[in-house]
């Protein structure tokens, strides 16, 4: 696959919200989702990407907009999801927005 650039959108909905991972040429799209249990509290539901952007880069690039925009809004971040918590065990630069 050639390295196409991965676009990441953010869609809010009111208590919980999801971010979109697209790439042009790519079918499909991936998805982190979150639940808002507060102002400064989030949880990491699910994060998926289909087959087709695979390999791509979307899931982590999913993970690194979730991160900075907590950081941006002083949240922190409760990763129940297995990728989440698995890419935030390899970011210890991420302690001060996850939260275990």
């Amino acid at each position: 696959m050639s390295r196409n650039i991965v676009q990441i959108s953010y869609e809010d909905q009111d208590r919980k919200g999801r971010y979109v991972a697209r790439i042009e040429g790519v079918e499909g799209e991936g998805e982190l989702t979150i639940s808002k249990v507060s102002d400064v509290l989030i949880i990491a539901d699910h994060t998926y990407v289909p087959d087709t952007m695979r390999g791509s880069g979307a899931a982590s690039a999913l993970v690194n907009r979730l991160i900075e925009d907590a950081r941006a809004k002083g949240q922190r971040i409760v990763p129940l999801c297995p990728f989440v918590r698995a890419q935030s065990l390899r970011h210890p630069e991420w302690s001060d927005v996850i939260q275990n």
